[in-house]
């Protein structure tokens, strides 16, 4: 995964009302910390960093060059707060990192292909957490499911892993599972079990109310 850069201005401005007026110019709030340094509370360009984002993914690493500061600083989002009805940006925690460095990530993980018949797929995790130097951390694995039958499980050792990356997790670690799904009888019979059940609660409480 490349560094994506990006510049930063200092925030001065702190507290709900300071966040508003800072999302209102464009910008994110955010703060950096990590590697013992004093946290920095700086201001992100909204579009730049929204881009960065839907393009390379939540783990992206960015190189951050602070207006008033010597030299750009190496970071990754550690926590992103999101609007979902407005689709913005709240606010975003970053981590120093430093090249070479290896650092825990959740990595995206996406089935693929279409399991046996009759069979229901759960997903347990859609995130695999993993191991892996800074400057090159995946964007996202894929897992086949092709015609798994009922009764098979996705597991953290069914991920096929780069080079460099190891697992924070045990390889038994559930992704998926696959189950036998409900026939359309077996619903049908549940269905018909459950207005029984209906009627006679209602016969029994209309018998009480008459006495």
């Amino acid at each position: 995964m490349s560094e994506v850069k990006i510049s930063a201005e200092p925030r001065t401005e702190f507290g709900k009302g300071g966040a508003r007026r800072t999302r209102r110019a464009g910008l994110v709030p955010a703060v950096l910390y990590g590697h013992g340094e004093k946290p920095v509370h700086i201001a992100l360009p909204a579009r730049e960093f929204a881009a960065a984002i839907r393009h390379g993914g939540l783990n992206t690493v960015f190189t951050i060059d602070i207006v008033g500061a010597s030299g750009a600083t190496l970071a990754l989002p550690k926590a992103i707060q999101r609007d979902p009805i407005k689709d913005t940006y709240e606010h975003v925690d970053l981590i120093i990192v430093k090249r070479g460095e290896k650092v825990q990530v959740d990595v995206p993980v996406t089935l693929t292909g279409e399991a046996a018949r009759n069979t229901l797929v759960v997903n347990e995790s859609t995130t695999l957490a993993v191991v892996a130097e800074a400057m090159h951390l995946p964007s996202g694995f894929e897992v086949s499911i092709e015609g798994l039958e009922a009764g098979a499980q996705v597991t953290a050792a069914d991920v096929q892993l780069p080079s460099g990356v190891e697992l924070a997790v045990e390889p038994e670690y559930v992704l998926a599972i696959v189950s036998q799904a409900q026939t359309a009888e077996q619903l049908e019979g549940e269905t018909a079990e459950g207005g029984e059940g209906e009627t006679a609660e209602g016969e029994t409480a209309e018998a009480a109310t008459e006495e």
